[in-house]
């Protein structure tokens, strides 16, 4: 039997996936082989040595030690693609928050009331001219970032008559010509900010890119940008993305990632995090991260980790699953078949057939050793 913790409210067409005669699913089982989660912080986290990996529902992973789960041959899965509609339909939403100022005039609205000098009509007719906005067709977008969200939101404001220029310095050139009737791509950030009258940001949050918006990247887009983000807050540097709406450099800054430096600020719409917070989302981020945990334990295979590469070996009988140092010198291991991959200086190899377990994890860099029979 295997145990898998829940440290978040798991949607249950993913917990259900777990066969009950080998699985005990729950939020208080004790040394688990598997952890599911989503936003639950795990840094602090004591490991128990029978932990084999750890499910993501969901896209990012800075909630999890991932580098510490690498050298304890754990590994971490996420869910790519999984919640991208969800977090697209929002971003198009924001954009025309953006545009309108449809927040701050629900709000003056539901506070009118009828009066002997106005009833609510004539107040309405009276007060609109103060919330007027802009459109968006044609204009043209920013895109930091074409991902699965990026491309999506790339595409559906090209649909709404909207140009769109993005940039990804990871992208292929199959993938560029694939998204090339709707999206220009070009090789620099500085390119778009050049073009874009709103832009959107896709990437994820790490050393290169945090605080990567601030008053010199700002300096360089168009006056009157409006920026979107819905990808990290650590992405933008607050205070400097506040003294350009002072400045009126920038005139809305919308984030999914309210903070105390950010609500209640004149120009910024904040939003409570509701990027991946539909019913369908959940279920397919829970369904994909139960599949990955359940592929892994039982039969070796690793699909959208973040730590180490995918491998998979389709093979029957006994296998030896072994995580490693990406240098580690496994060739000297005789087996029927095996699969083997790097990542990040990480490694992991699959071997199929009677191979000594014993043997392999005397192998220098070698950092766990798994027998699947």
């Amino acid at each position: 039997m295997y145990n898998i913790l829940t440290l978040n409210k798991i949607a249950a067409c993913g917990t259900d996936l777990f066969d009950k005669a080998k699985y005990t699913v729950g939020d208080a089982v004790e040394n688990p082989a598997g952890v599911l989660v989503r936003s639950a912080k795990m840094h602090d986290m004591t490991f128990n040595p029978e932990l084999l990996a750890i499910g993501r529902a969901g896209a990012g992973t800075n909630n999890i030690p991932v580098d510490k789960c690498a050298e304890n041959g754990v590994v971490v899965f996420n869910s790519p693609g999984a919640n991208a509609n969800a977090v697209k339909e929002l971003v198009l939403a924001g954009l025309f928050l953006a545009s309108r100022k449809v927040t701050k005039a629900v709000t003056w609205a539901a506070d009118l009331k009828d009066k002997e000098d106005a009833n609510v009509a004539a107040q309405v007719e009276k007060g609109k001219s103060a919330f007027g906005g802009i459109e968006i067709l044609g204009k043209t977008l920013g895109v930091i970032g074409l991902g699965a969200i990026g491309k999506k939101v790339a595409q559906a404001a090209n649909a709404l008559g909207m140009t769109v220029v993005g940039t990804d310095p990871f992208l292929s050139e199959d993938a560029a010509k694939e998204i090339a009737d709707f999206c220009k791509v070009v090789a620099t950030k500085e390119e778009v900010y050049a073009e874009a009258d709103y832009i959107t940001l896709h990437v994820p949050c790490n050393a290169d890119t945090k605080g990567f918006v601030n008053a010199d990247v700002i300096n360089q887009m168009k006056d009157g940008v409006r920026i979107l983000n819905f990808a990290r807050a650590e992405l933008v540097n607050d205070a400097d993305l506040k003294a350009a709406l002072a400045s009126g450099k920038v005139t809305v800054y919308v984030t999914d990632f309210p903070n105390a430096d950010t609500v209640n600020v004149d120009g910024i719409v904040a939003i409570p995090h509701l990027g991946a917070s539909t019913a369908e989302s959940e279920d397919n981020c829970a369904i994909m991260a139960a599949n990955e945990l359940i592929d892994y334990i039982e039969n070796g295979n690793i699909k959208n980790s973040v730590n180490y590469p995918n491998v998979s070996l389709d093979a029957s009988g006994k296998k030896v699953c072994v995580l490693h140092k990406a240098d580690a010198d496994l060739s000297g291991i005789a087996a029927d078949a095996k699969a083997t991959g790097t990542k990040k200086g990480f490694g992991y190899t699959i071997f199929a057939g009677n191979v000594d377990a014993d043997a392999v994890k005397a192998i220098d860099g070698v950092i766990r050793v798994r027998v699947i029979d």
